[in-house]
């Protein structure tokens, strides 16, 4: 009998247990956004479920979502409500969203299935579950994003305005632009010849997206984050669909708020189907995508929001004359491959008669692009959606339907300065701002040196043996290592000290004092700091080539953090000759190699993790990515 007894209150403290780890949000609990100290925590408090404001509406919207340590919304209710609604776990066990007026306008759809538990728990996941098991949990309807631990498969969609994201049962990864004209694909190659079981796609915490199938004889690296197995277990990566239709991958550090962009599926923002909505057109400023109308015969739908697109001031159904094509250079209207072709004809014609077919169609045809690449291509667009980008390396030309004169846009420079108070700098002015400048304190340095130098009777036998004109010349000129020592005495090279102060956030060090100011637009001058240090690198292989240095001057392409300088160690034997060149920009920064073991990690300061990275990259092999466009 008293063994009987022990075991009953055993059974019961163990129910008990169970109850105060799962149950933590007990059936009848309530959140409201009017009370901002109200939130269902996980047990570590990494996660909290809470009402924040709206991304991208009035501060009177909210939305019940998942935050992240520090802010950082991991879901999302996908409706809205004002103050005075609220979040209900019922007794039922049903979650919903209702608003102020106590209309539900979201719900888990679980109620009377025996909920009798609710936990948001360490991973990040909110889990509805009865005796059985899960029976909802968010993770399994995920909002805009994923996290580590989250297994998304076929079936699911991360969704966030008109675009959408999807995973295909060939394992290509989608993105769609109102759930019809897919962007972007990208798949395993024609070398991976096998038809996938149940493809799924997961995050690890060290910043590799993989995809899985149990056809495949390992997983696939579809993505590496820039920061791959950096910043330790605590950091945060996820992906996630942005509100301007581009997939990137994210990093954010606990309690920081901030998050960093660590990859991104569309290098080209522009190339977003529909970033600019109807009739909008595509462009770049100095550092970032803007949207602009086909002329001034047109004008934005809201002033207040370029995105939203635009339309004709005038009508083509109310025109009093015949409707006249407005010629626009180095522009195409998007036609992808993928796309159901029901607003779009395609066939064969030069510029001219490309431009005549649309204007002669009648109402079928508003917008026509010639690709004017070799193919001969012409398409005729529908009124149905028109979206454009405009590049001067776009060799295409477009056309657009107007009522009466075309009346061409101002440059895009004038576009831009009209929209906001103050003076921009142009990329290349500041530029040639910074690379004046370093060479000036390269020379004024080298001018001190000399100046104190020349009377040394061991710089004396130096300065014999080679002209100043040699140093200046740049070549490559052999030094023993106590010569060096000597005549620098100890300084450090100004690119490395430049590359010091840059690493401590102090670029105003780097710059000419004149140029600081109110107008100063510090994220160009980072981004030309960073371009001038991959300019100066040693090794030919490590400088980009000028194209890519235009496309990283203009913001179309990320820029990676350049290696730092190196110096001289006092590991060189003195007496010893080397090899140094006084080229005022002379560095050494090999290409380190891709490491093999965790004692090479460890060499190369790295993590020991990282030195799983070489046999990851054998199996991002099988990718490919396309686009699609035309």
């Amino acid at each position: 009998m008293g063994t009987q007894i022990y075991l009953w209150i055993f059974t019961i403290s163990l129910s008990t247990l169970s109850t105060t780890i799962l149950a933590n949000i007990p059936l009848g609990s309530s959140l409201s956004p009017s009370n901002n100290d109200q939130s269902w925590s996980s047990p570590s408090k990494t996660y909290s479920l809470s009402f924040t404001t709206s991304s991208g509406d009035s501060s009177s919207s909210y939305t019940a979502s998942i935050l992240f340590s520090g802010g950082v919304p991991i879901w999302s209710t996908p409706s809205t409500v004002d103050s005075n609604g609220a979040l209900h776990l019922d007794s039922s066990g049903l979650l919903r969203l209702v608003n102020g007026s106590g209309t539900t306008v979201w719900d888990s759809g679980t109620a009377n299935l025996g909920v009798s538990a609710a936990n948001l728990d360490d991973s990040g996941n909110l889990v509805l579950s009865n005796v059985t098991g899960t029976v909802w949990s968010s993770f399994q309807n995920p909002s805009d994003t994923i996290v580590p631990s989250q297994n998304f498969t076929v079936g699911k969609t991360l969704r966030n305005g008109d675009y959408s994201f999807y995973l295909q049962n060939s394992g290509n990864l989608t993105l769609r632009w109102n759930d019809s004209t897919v962007y972007y694909t990208k798949g395993l190659n024609s070398s991976v010849n096998v038809s996938l079981n149940a493809p799924s796609i997961g995050l690890q915490q060290n910043g590799v997206l993989n995809l899985f199938d149990s056809m495949l004889k390992s997983s696939v690296v579809m993505a590496y984050s820039s920061d791959y197995a950096e910043g330790g277990t605590s950091r945060l990566r996820f992906l996630r669909l942005d509100n301007d239709g581009n997939l990137r991958l994210y990093s954010s550090d606990p309690g920081s708020g901030t998050t960093t962009t660590t990859w991104a599926a569309m290098g080209d923002q522009c190339e977003v189907f529909g970033y600019c909505g109807n009739l909008g057109v595509c462009s770049y400023n100095d550092t970032s995508p803007i949207c602009i109308c086909p002329s001034e015969n047109f004008e934005l739908v809201d002033k207040k929001n370029s995105r939203k697109g635009c339309k004709r001031k005038i009508p083509l159904d109310n025109c009093p004359d015949n409707p006249t094509m407005l010629e626009l250079d180095h522009t195409v209207f998007f036609t992808y491959d993928t796309i159901q072709t029901s607003n779009t004809q395609t066939f064969y014609s030069g510029m001219t008669g490309c431009r005549s077919n649309c204007l002669s169609s009648g109402a079928s045809c508003t917008a026509s692009t010639s690709l004017s690449d070799g193919s001969g291509l012409c398409y005729l667009k529908t009124p149905d959606f028109i979206s454009g980008y405009q590049s001067p390396s776009l060799p295409s030309t477009s056309f657009v339907k107007i009522c009466g004169t075309a009346e061409p846009n101002p440059p895009i420079s004038e576009v831009v300065a009209g929209k906001g108070k103050g003076w921009k700098l142009h990329a290349w002015v500041i530029v040639v701002v910074v690379v004046v400048t370093l060479l000036g304190l390269v020379g004024l340095e080298y001018g001190l040196w000399w100046f104190f130098c020349r009377n040394s009777s061991k710089f004396g036998t130096f300065s014999a043996q080679y002209a100043l004109l040699e140093y200046a010349s740049g070549a490559p000129v052999q030094f023993s290592y106590k010569e060096l020592q000597n005549a620098t005495k100890g300084h450090k090279k100004f690119s490395l000290w430049a590359y010091e102060e840059f690493e401590n956030g102090n670029a105003h060090a780097i710059i000419d004092k004149r140029l600081v100011g109110p107008g100063l637009d510090m994220e160009q001058v980072v981004r030309m700091i960073l371009v001038s240090f991959w300019c100066i690198q040693e090794q030919p292989s490590q400088r980009p080539v000028m194209g890519k240095v235009v496309r990283m001057l203009e913001g179309i392409t990320d820029i990676e953090k350049p290696p730092a300088p190196k110096i001289l160690t006092e590991g060189s034997v003195g007496g010893t000759s080397i090899v140094s060149n006084v080229s005022a920009f002379s560095t050494l920064a090999p290409s380190a190699p891709a490491p093999s073991s965790s004692s090479s990690a460890r060499t190369l300061g790295l993590s020991p993790l990282a030195s799983g990275r070489n046999i990851e990259r054998v199996s991002s092999s099988s990718l490919r990515t396309d686009t699609d466009r035309k």
